[in-house]
């Protein structure tokens, strides 16, 4: 794939300085752009209207490895176009709130959109988007599972990185957690719910009862409550289901640091 890039496009290397955590900075482009994707909310998809460009607004979940998940009606344009031509890009914008929306981080995608029957995918995508699960049955809408080639992220002015897809896509084993995840929901939201609350209260600053564990990959929970939705990102990545609470009570220990 790289010896087929335009020079003007190739992987850049430079200084990233964005608004995210040390460790994130730390830990380079990839985990960076990775966490971007895992909290981020809508994001702009932009697909081929008889070769010429259509973006829309979308939302999206992500696989256990970051793999971006999109729920389309066959009815919508972006369908459409994806039918004829599967490559899409995504803009995942983490820039809300910033008094200088260019001095913050996004993220563009480069992929594939394929269609996928994977029951598990729509129940990620469901526990992210709750209402969703009123249209998710229905005939004409279809679940989408985005594969990765590589990404953009941009840290703010000047500020640049391509990622390789693999690089940029979680790739250590997930197994064992994807088919955990319901016990570990079950067991975060019933016997731990005080240290998850005090996750929140104390990594996120949002006290408060009703925060829920709606997702959990070897990185962290997707949480929610109401129609607040956050993420908590674990200090490392865990394997197995049994690391999970340790992770939580880290999280409490070493909040402030």
């Amino acid at each position: 794939m790289a010896s087929n890039r335009d020079p003007l496009d190739a992987p850049q290397r430079s200084a990233l300085t964005f608004t995210v955590t040390r460790k994130e900075l730390q830990s380079g482009p990839a985990v960076a752009g990775r966490r971007l994707l895992r909290r981020c909310g809508p994001a702009a998809l932009a697909t081929s209207l008889r070769g010429a460009p259509y973006a829309s607004l979308v939302l999206y979940a992500v696989d256990h490895d970051d793999s971006p998940l999109l729920l389309l009606s066959d009815l919508a344009q972006h369908s459409r176009n994806i039918a004829f031509e599967p490559r899409v890009s995504l803009l995942i914008d983490g820039t809300a709130g910033l008094p200088e929306p260019l001095s913050g981080p996004r993220l563009t995608l480069l992929g594939w959109a394929e269609e996928t029957a994977d029951r598990r995918l729509m129940g990620r995508f469901i526990a992210r988007y709750p209402d969703s699960k009123v249209y998710a049955g229905f005939a004409d809408f279809k679940l989408y599972r985005v594969a990765v080639e590589r990404g953009q992220l941009i840290a703010g002015f000047g500020q640049i990185a391509w990622i390789d897809g693999p690089d940029l896509l979680f790739s250590q084993d997930s197994t064992a957690i994807a088919a955990a995840e319901p016990a570990i929901l079950a067991r975060v939201n019933e016997d731990l719910s005080e240290t998850l609350a005090g996750c929140v209260a104390r990594r996120l600053g949002r006290p408060g009862d009703g925060w829920r564990a709606t997702g959990c990959d070897p990185e962290g929970l997707d949480i929610r409550s109401g129609d607040a939705a956050a993420r908590l990102e674990f200090a490392a990545p865990v394997a197995t289901a049994d690391a999970v609470p340790a992770a939580l009570a880290e999280l409490v220990a070493t909040a402030g640091e």
